[in-house]
C-alpha cells in the first residue's frame, strides 16, 4: 500500500501510518474504566448511558417503527416512486418489473404505472407512453408487487395508475387486480372517503389511486379511441404541468373547461355499458383533477378528501404565493409532486420543498442517483425504515385564528446540533490502491451540513488531510436549527485534486430527528446509495 510507482524507474514510498484512537475517545474510556485496561460491563453501561444516550434498548431496536402509525395516511410523508417501471432514462429505456421490485426492497411504498393499450387493443401494457420505452405486461408487474410488496415494510403500498385505457380495458384491469391481489386489495365501503385510513389499518394492504373513469373518460370516436386534447389532459403533462411563469393565478386551457368535459362525460356515460364500474369501486384514493386558479385547487372540502398531483415547477410556484394553503391542504388531504417533463435522464428535484409544505408523496425517479437521491435515502431511512415518517407535529397544528405552519417564516433557533469528525478508515479495503490518485495515497476532506427549511440549510467541510488512507481530521462544527424535526445531517467524503474535479469517496445523510448522541461509527455509501462494504468514519453528534 505504500509504494507508487511514478515512471519505469522511479517509485514514490509513503510511510504506512496507523491512527491511535482520538483524544476524546481516549478520555471518555480512561474516565469509565476509571484508570484500568478494560470496562466491566457496569463501567460499559454507565458509558453507553451518560454518553452515547443509550437507556438499555439494543441496536435492534432503535430499526424498528417507533411513531404513532395510527393516524389517517395524509400525515406521513411517503417513500414514493416516479414512472416506478422504467430502467433507465424516460425515452428509451426497457420497461420492467425489476425496478419495482428492487423499489420495494428498499421500502418504496408508492409504485407509478402508466397503463395503455396494447398494439391490437385486447391486452394492457405499462410504458412511458409517446416514447420509444419497450414495454411489460401490466399482469407481470402486478405479480411482482404482489410478491415483493411487504418484503421491507408491513405498511401499505399504493399503486398510482396513470390511466390511458378504454372501459372495456378498465374493466379488464378492474379483473386483474381483483384476481392478483384479492384479499389484499382495500376496498373502500363508499364511493368518496372523508378521511384517510391509517398505515396501521391498512397493514399489508394493496391501495389503488387514480382519476375515477369519469375523470378520464371523454365521447369516444367511432373507431373506439380518444381525442388528442383528452390524452394530454390525462397525463402528468396536464395543465398543472407547465412551466411556472406560463401559470396565471386563474389558468385557461386551449382546450375545453373541466365542466364541459364533465357534462360530455355524462352523456357518454348514460350510453355506455357500466364496463368500468367494478375499475371505479376499486379506486380508495381518488385523484381529482385541477379546477381553476392555485387557490380553488388547494380547497379543503370538508366531507371528502384526495390526492392532488403537481409536478415540482408548479409546486415551487404555489409555494411562492400559496405555501400556507398547501400546507393546509396537505393536513386532509394527499399531494404529489412528480419531476418536470424535461428530466430526460431520470434525474430528480429538491425534496425538501415539498416537505416543507406538508407533501406526502414526493416522487422520485427511484432509478435515477445523486443528492437529491441522498436526501430521499436519508428521509426515509427514519421510523425503522417502513416507509411512512410521521410528520412533525407543527406541520398538522391549527392555530386559534386557523393559522398553520409558515415556511417561510423564520422560526428561533430550537436546538443546536454539534458534529465532530474524528477520523475515517476503511477505504483501503474498498478501494485500489491506484483509484483516488495514481502516484500518490489519497488527500481526503470531510463536508458535513444540514439540508432542511433556508434558514438552516448550510454546508461545512474539513481541510484536507494529505497522502493518507485513515485521515484524522478532529475538526467540529455547529449547526444551529430552528426547525430539526425536518432537518437531515448531510455527509460526504471527497479525495482533493488540484487539477481535476475532485474525486467521489463516499456519502450518507441520516435524519436529525433519530440522531442519538455519543461517539458513533457512520457507515458511508456509494453514488447509488449502496453501502460500502468497510467505509467508516468516527464522528461525536451531541445537542445543546
Amino acid at each position: 500500500m505504500g509504494s507508487y510507482r511514478m515512471c519505469v524507474c522511479f517509485t514514490r514510498k509513503f510511510r504506512v501510518t496507523e491512527a491511535g484512537p482520538p483524544g476524546d475517545v481516549k478520555e471518555a474510556f480512561n474516565k469509565y474504566a476509571e484508570g484500568g485496561t478494560h470496562m466491566t460491563a457496569e463501567q460499559l453501561r454507565r458509558f453507553l448511558s451518560e454518553v452515547q444516550g443509550d437507556d438499555g434498548g439494543s441496536i435492534s431496536d432503535a430499526e424498528k417503527v417507533h411513531q404513532d402509525m395510527t393516524a389517517p395516511l395524509s400525515h406521513y410523508f411517503i417513500y414514493t416512486g416516479h414512472n416506478s417501471y422504467l430502467t433507465g432514462n424516460q425515452l428509451s429505456s426497457d420497461c420492467s418489473d425489476v425496478p419495482i421490485i428492487k423499489a420495494l426492497k428498499r421500502g418504496v411504498r408508492v409504485v407509478e404505472l402508466d397503463i395503455w393499450p396494447n398494439s391490437t387493443k385486447n391486452d394492457v401494457h405499462v410504458l412511458h407512453g409517446r416514447t420509444l420505452t419497450t414495454p411489460v405486461e401490466l399482469m407481470k408487474c402486478l405479480k411482482s408487487i404482489k410478491e415483493h410488496a411487504f418484503s421491507a415494510s408491513p405498511y401499505p403500498v399504493v399503486i398510482t395508475l396513470e390511466d390511458h385505457l378504454t372501459p372495456h380495458l378498465q374493466a379488464k384491469v378492474a379483473k386483474m387486480l381483483a384476481e392478483t391481489f384479492g384479499d389484499m386489495l382495500f376496498v373502500p365501503q363508499c364511493e368518496c372517503l372523508q378521511e384517510f385510513p391509517s398505515p396501521e389499518e391498512l397493514k399489508y394492504k394493496i391501495i389503488i389511486s387514480t382519476k375515477p373513469p369519469k375523470e378520464y373518460l371523454k365521447a369516444e370516436s367511432k373507431d373506439g379511441t380518444r381525442s388528442n386534447s383528452v390524452k394530454a389532459r390525462d397525463s402528468d403533462d396536464d395543465e398543472w404541468g407547465k412551466e411556472p411563469q406560463d401559470l396565471t393565478a386563474d389558468q385557461e386551457d386551449e382546450t375545453k373547461s373541466d365542466s364541459d368535459i364533465s357534462d360530455e362525460n355524462e352523456a357518454y356515460d348514460n350510453e355506455r355499458p357500466l364496463e368500468a364500474a367494478d375499475y371505479k369501486r376499486l379506486i380508495a384514493i381518488h385523484a381529482g383533477k385541477p379546477k381553476g386558479g392555485l387557490k380553488d385547487v388547494l380547497k379543503v372540502e370538508p366531507d371528502k378528501v384526495r390526492r392532488l398531483s403537481l409536478s415540482e415547477q408548479t409546486l415551487e410556484k404555489a409555494a411562492e404565493s400559496h405555501g400556507t394553503d398547501l400546507v393546509r391542504f396537505t393536513q386532509k388531504n394527499i399531494l404529489r409532486i412528480y419531476p418536470k417533463g424535461t428530466r430526460f435522464t431520470s434525474s430528480n428535484y429538491k425534496p425538501l420543498v415539498g416537505w416543507m409544505h406538508g407533501t406526502q408523496m414526493v416522487a422520485f425517479n427511484m432509478q435515477g442517483y445523486g443528492r437529491a437521491m441522498w436526501l430521499m435515502h436519508g428521509m426515509f431511512r427514519s421510523n425503522g425504515g417502513c416507509g411512512y415518517v410521521k410528520k412533525p407535529d407543527l406541520q398538522m397544528n391549527v392555530g386559534p385564528d386557523g393559522q398553520v405552519f409558515n415556511p417561510k417564516e423564520t422560526l428561533p433557533v430550537k436546538k443546536t446540533l454539534k458534529v465532530k469528525v474524528y477520523m475515517g478508515d476503511g477505504w483501503h479495503l474498498d478501494f485500489k490502491q491506484t483509484h483516488f490518485d495514481l502516484y500518490s495515497p489519497p488527500d481526503f476532506y470531510c463536508k458535513v451540513g444540514i439540508a432542511g427549511v433556508p434558514a438552516d440549510q448550510i454546508m461545512k467541510k474539513t481541510k484536507p488531510k494529505e497522502d493518507n488512507w485513515t485521515p484524522v481530521w478532529e475538526q467540529e462544527f455547529t449547526f444551529p436549527l430552528t426547525v430539526p424535526e425536518l432537518a437531515l445531517l448531510r455527509i460526504e467524503v471527497h479525495e482533493y485534486d488540484m487539477s481535476e474535479k475532485d474525486d467521489f469517496a463516499g456519502q450518507t445523510c441520516l435524519p436529525v430527528s433519530e440522531l442519538k448522541p455519543g461517539i458513533r461509527a457512520v457507515p458511508l455509501s456509494d453514488r447509488k446509495g449502496e453501502m460500502l462494504n468497510s467505509v467508516r468514519l468516527l464522528m461525536r453528534f451531541d445537542f445543546v
